[in-house]
C-alpha cells in the first residue's frame, strides 16, 4: 500500500512540475516578445560608407584551377 501511495505522489509532483514549467515557459516567451514591442527597437539608417564592393574576381589562382579542372 505504501509503495502505491508513494508512486502516486511522485507522479503527481512530476506532473505539477511539468505543468509549472509549461506555464513559466509561456510567460517568459510572452514577456520577451512584449518587452521588444514596448522598447520600440528602432533601426537607425546606416551611414553611407564608401566601401567599394568588388564581387567575383577571377584571379590567377582561380584561372589555374579552371585550367586544371577542365572548365
Amino acid at each position: 500500500m505504501k509503495s502505491k501511495e508513494k508512486a502516486e505522489t511522485g507522479v503527481q509532483s512530476r506532473r505539477g512540475f511539468l505543468k509549472s514549467m509549461a506555464v513559466t515557459g509561456g510567460a517568459v516567451a510572452f514577456t520577451a516578445a512584449a518587452g521588444k514591442a514596448v522598447a520600440g527597437v528602432r533601426e537607425e539608417p546606416e551611414e553611407a560608407v564608401s566601401v567599394e564592393k568588388h564581387g567575383y574576381r577571377e584571379t590567377q589562382h582561380i584561372k589555374d584551377y579552371y585550367a586544371r579542372a577542365g572548365f
